[in-house]
């Protein structure tokens, strides 16, 4: 009898994912990946903590449903480091605690040890090592967030920013000529 192949770091999608088998994903039927994006080892990424709806809206004591909203979506080219988390925001909206959907851009990297409660980050984004994004942040195109910074609940990230500090604020430019970024190399030196 052959001996039994050994499987490798990552399992590897139709559309070019690579997520590593150490990683943990609750709720895939909520999360979406754009494709070639990568997800390393003891990655936590919470789909299963996606909208609720009341069962009946005319009825005021229903009890709230779960239901089919994506809950996080990651887009082309994207890089989510080493214990990561990724989870939606939530707020309470009308006496009811209710996810918000948690959307990620194109060649967006996220750093080792990263926090992410964002409701939206741009593309061609560069999160550092340890940053903390709070409850529905919103980080705009091209911005770099620096290691450590910990981004308020409600901060909107302008174009081409730079933020760092505790907590983190707008402190430069990026600069001209600074693209953010790519994604495809760090894709094709990842196997599995």
């Amino acid at each position: 009898m052959a001996p039994k192949q050994s499987k490798g770091e990552y399992i590897e999608t139709d559309t070019g994912n690579k997520v590593s088998r150490r990683s943990l994903i609750s709720g895939t039927q909520n999360i979406i990946l754009g494709g070639r994006t990568v997800i390393q080892a003891d990655v936590i990424i919470r789909g299963d903590l996606s909208r609720t709806l009341p069962s009946n809206p005319t009825t005021s004591g229903s009890a709230p449903v779960a239901s089919n909203h994506v809950a996080v979506a990651i887009g082309r080219y994207s890089f989510i480091s080493t214990g990561s988390i990724l989870r939606p925001p939530a707020k309470l909206h009308r006496g009811v605690y209710s996810y918000l959907p948690l959307k990620i851009g194109d060649n967006v990297f996220v750093g080792p040890g990263c926090i992410i409660e964002a409701a939206s980050i741009g593309n061609n984004v560069w999160i550092g090592q340890g940053a903390v994004l709070g409850k529905l942040v919103i980080v705009k195109d091209g911005v770099k967030i620096l290691e450590g910074a910990v981004v308020p609940a409600g901060m909107v990230v302008g174009v081409g920013s730079v933020v760092a500090g505790k907590p983190a604020r707008v402190v430069g430019e990026v600069g001209v000529g600074w693209e953010g970024f790519n994604g495809r190399e760090l894709w094709k030196d990842t196997t599995g």
